[in-house]
């Protein structure tokens, strides 16, 4: 009997083959890549700003950096990193959706933010970067969308500088049980029906809230990192664990 596991991976509840999550999540980010920032605000009411601000808080950027915001979308934390680094500095604005990255590079450019912000379109498995080249790199809301979580923290870990941190912001594991109740009813009802509204589209939705209950909890994260090589691993649980920010050093 042959062992598909290695060759299959979850793409929300449904178990797909590697390549075809790899397609499935493109299409997502496609379909939602327009109405991406208005999107994110009706679904947190907004919080999702203070999320990334604490992010960047506890970055420890500075002028001079350089910076990677990887599955950086539609530019959010870009844009703040631009101003912190400063002309000396560098952001990198990565993702591996060619629309997504469409739409960051427009917003950036209609802010006058271009000259110290590169646009570049990678997959966080295989980082087209060389050994040693980041001080800081964030991964707000995208690391759940990768097919091999692993590559990519295995990857992260290799471009970044030695002295240099990771941050991972991602929706994770709620610390109470009637905030999950909660959580569920919403992300499950609530959510789709705002897609279909907003976006006409309320299967990418459906998917993005089943793969937010499929993404490592807060412990599993942390076992990852430190298994990628990071060390002085820890998370903050914000708003009630919905979202946990992960940190990890290279030394």
């Amino acid at each position: 009997m042959t062992d598909n596991s290695d060759q299959t991976t979850h793409f929300g509840y449904q178990t797909v083959n590697k390549e075809e999550k790899v397609e499935k999540v493109a299409e997502v980010f496609h379909s939602v890549a327009a109405k991406y920032d208005l999107m994110n605000d009706l679904m947190s009411m907004g919080i999702h700003r203070v999320w990334k601000r604490h992010t960047i808080a506890c970055s420890g950027a500075r002028s001079g950096n350089k910076i990677l915001d990887l599955a950086g979308g539609t530019g959010d934390l870009t844009a703040k990193f631009s101003k912190i680094v400063g002309s000396e500095g560098q952001v990198v604005l990565a993702d591996i959706n060619e629309s997504m990255l469409k739409v960051g590079r427009a917003k950036l450019h209609d802010m006058g933010i271009v000259g110290n912000v590169e646009c570049v379109q990678a997959n966080a498995e295989a980082l087209p970067f060389a050994d040693n080249t980041f001080d800081v790199i964030t991964i707000a809301f995208g690391l759940r969308n990768v097919t091999d979580k692993d590559a990519a923290l295995r990857s992260m870990y290799r471009v970044l500088k030695p002295g240099g941190r990771l941050l991972v912001l991602e929706f994770s594991k709620p610390t109470t049980e009637a905030l999950t109740k909660i959580y569920d009813w919403y992300s499950f009802n609530l959510l789709p029906n705002m897609g279909k509204v907003i976006t006409n589209d309320a299967e990418s939705y459906q998917y993005l809230a089943e793969s937010i209950r499929m993404h490592p909890d807060q412990e599993t994260l942390k076992g990852m990192m430190e298994e990628a090589g990071f060390e002085e691993t820890s998370y903050q649980n914000l708003t009630g664990g919905i979202v946990a920010l992960h940190k990890g050093y290279k030394f």
